[in-house]
């Protein structure tokens, strides 16, 4: 492979590439090696018109050199001309390359599936740049999310205050947009690792809570809503528990005894009634213990300024509350009206 010496004059940049996003401490680290070593790697070109020449890849490499006033540059000449085998070399060589963002891959992943220019399939990159179609979809799932939110994801996997890696991002991707990006913003400020972010997750999109309770859930902390997320939890466990049927104690059958006399009150059906079930019980308790709706008081003009921060606290709270025990209700009547229940104490 032949590397000539081209004018620096005569090279353009492919504004069109892949990478765009270039870290200026990075690029004064190069131009101090390049100083100090030479340029150890050549960039690669091809012919374009009026005798001049595009990048393919090496643009941080040429902007170096063109900063320190180098007169030429080392090039290998590329004889390509297909735009699409120009991209993937483009991604490939930038896939090997530090500072390479999560968001640039995704771009460049979503250009060529989706440009009518190139027209790739996913299968194809995969074979192409050696990535699993796993990897290509997981990135382009990033693109979901606002320019907020795009803006302070980073490579790797350390978790940074107020960046996002693809990790902590993921377990987020199918959320309705009006939770995603809020959440990701909290799991940013928050630093939460990824087995917390992912309970969250499962919190918004659990369908017993109402769009309205979570809408309130985004103003709490990511500590708090790991909080709402352990009791919710444990409320839902508790239910599961009480509403597994109670296997029948063994009974041994013993003759029927002779009953002279026998008592009428004994016998009647009230005596016999069978037991009323948990359920029937902790809603009878419930009904008992809400008192009959009568309108609140509307004067708040008494209440102290330092008083309705704490007061409006406090009513989110049974808001919360209230909206979650009826979701659960609704649950109930909803599961009772499409299954059939067997009367509890009927002989089969």
């Amino acid at each position: 492979m032949d590397i000539i010496e081209i004018s620096t004059h005569l090279i353009d940049e492919d504004t069109d590439q892949p990478r765009y996003q270039f870290d200026e401490d990075a690029l004064q680290e190069l131009m101090k090696s390049i100083e100090e070593l030479g340029l150890l790697s050549p960039i690669k070109v091809r012919s374009a018109k009026d005798a001049r020449y595009k990048i393919i890849y090496g643009n941080r490499r040429y902007k170096a050199c063109k900063t320190l006033g180098r007169p030429t540059i080392p090039c290998i000449v590329s004889d390509i001309t297909d735009e699409t085998e120009i991209y993937l070399e483009q991604i490939a060589e930038n896939l090997t390359r530090e500072g390479f963002s999560p968001i640039e891959e995704a771009e460049a992943f979503n250009k060529l599936l989706n440009d009518p220019k190139f027209s790739s399939s996913t299968k194809f990159l995969s074979s192409r740049l050696g990535k699993p179609e796993s990897y290509i979809k997981n990135k382009c799932e990033l693109l979901k999310f606002s320019n907020a939110v795009k803006k302070i994801i980073v490579a790797g996997t350390e978790i940074k205050k107020d960046r996002l890696t693809e990790d902590q991002l993921l377990p987020l991707k199918d959320l309705p947009l009006e939770h995603r990006d809020s959440l990701a913003l909290i799991v940013a400020r928050d630093e939460m690792p990824v087995s917390d972010v992912k309970k969250i997750a499962r919190l918004f999109k659990d369908k017993t809570i109402s769009a309205n309770t979570k809408d309130k859930l985004l103003y709490k902390s990511g500590h708090e809503l790991l909080e709402t997320w352990s009791t919710f939890e444990q409320n839902k466990a508790e239910r599961a528990k009480k509403s597994e049927p109670k296997e029948p104690k063994e009974t041994v059958k013993k003759e029927k005894p002779v009953i002279i006399d026998q008592d009428p009150i004994a016998t009647s059906p009230a005596a016999t009634a069978p037991a009323k079930a948990p359920i029937e019980g902790k809603l009878q308790r419930l009904l008992d213990f809400l008192p009959a709706h009568a309108p609140q008081p509307t004067d708040i003009h008494n209440i102290q300024d330092t008083d309705r921060a704490s007061l409006t606290q406090e009513m989110d709270k049974l808001i919360e509350q209230l909206e979650m025990q009826l979701a659960e209700w609704r649950n109930i009547k909803d599961s009772m009206k499409s299954e059939t229940i067997p009367s509890v104490g009927m002989t089969q």
